[in-house]
């Protein structure tokens, strides 16, 4: 059995469908061409390469907070996806009920879209998802990540953390975001997604830059606590990006069969609930 027939979760993609769900006007940015996938096309892909489950994550681009599309895709496919939702600071506790029963387990939280001056207010919502067993998803950069330590560290709501928390290669495995992430370990509430790299890779693929930042949250936070994620479809990649070379990355940094099992399959089951 090759890799490519592992069964596997891919814990981070987006669905875009502007010909049924079409963008917000005012959104600056709106995925086009290759950058568009439907979830007609994601299933093709998990199909072919043996994806199991997806978590769906809504995307700032395009929607915004408009969850429409998502939900959508999660209503006609309900065994095989659940995503992360965009919610409003004041959503109330019903609101986040009748999301979670819509497959949502979390909410997205962007400051390397919106800047963290935006997320000063969100700490009732944090407490929130904290009551009703839902996820905080942050997609941080560079040190962002330094103004959501203390309600992490504060408030016992699980939290995912995108892409590595994005960090900066030349910087080093001390800059000072990176450490914190590391040290979120011992809340055994943290789960960290090793995806993304092209977001912060200064190389290219196979992104040798990132290997390190994959080692140091693998042995910090062991393959418990750690997901797979493709980011599928590749919004605003700086180069072509396919989804099979992301897949065989995986094989190379992790050898070990038992590893990529826990890694693809294992962890995010137990954190989602797929089947």
């Amino acid at each position: 059995m090759t890799i490519f027939h592992e069964p596997k979760i891919d814990c981070h993609t987006h669905v875009f469908d502007p010909a049924r769900f079409p963008y917000d006007p005012a959104i600056a940015y709106k995925p086009s061409g290759q950058e568009i996938g439907t979830a007609a096309q994601l299933r093709t892909v998990m199909n072919t390469y043996g994806v199991s489950h997806s978590l769906l994550v809504q995307p700032n681009s395009g929607y915004g907070s408009d969850n429409r599309c998502m939900l959508d895709a999660i209503a006609r496919d309900k065994d095989r996806l659940k995503g992360v939702a965009i919610i409003a600071f004041d959503a109330s506790l019903d609101d986040l009920r009748a999301l979670k029963s819509q497959g949502i387990v979390g909410a997205a939280f962007n400051p390397t879209f919106h800047g963290n001056d935006y997320y000063k207010v969100a700490e009732p919502l944090i407490r929130k998802l904290a009551e009703l067993d839902m996820f905080m998803q942050i997609q941080s950069e560079h040190d962002q990540l330094l103004m959501y330590v203390p309600w992490i560290e504060t408030i016992p709501v699980k939290v995912l953390i995108d892409h590595l928390g994005r960090p900066t290669p030349s910087a080093g495995l001390d800059q000072p975001g990176f450490k914190a992430l590391l040290q979120l370990a011992t809340t055994q509430r943290v789960n960290v997604k090793l995806s993304g790299y092209s977001k912060y890779s200064q190389r290219g693929y196979p992104f040798e830059d990132c290997w390190p930042y994959v080692r140091a949250v693998v042995d910090a936070f062991t393959l418990e606590h750690c997901l797979w994620a493709s980011d599928w479809p590749y919004l605003r990649a700086p180069e072509r990006q396919d989804y099979g070379p992301l897949v065989e990355l995986v094989e190379r940094l992790f050898p070990n069969f038992s590893d990529r099992r826990a890694l693809f399959l294992e962890t995010p089951r137990r954190l989602f609930g797929f089947a």
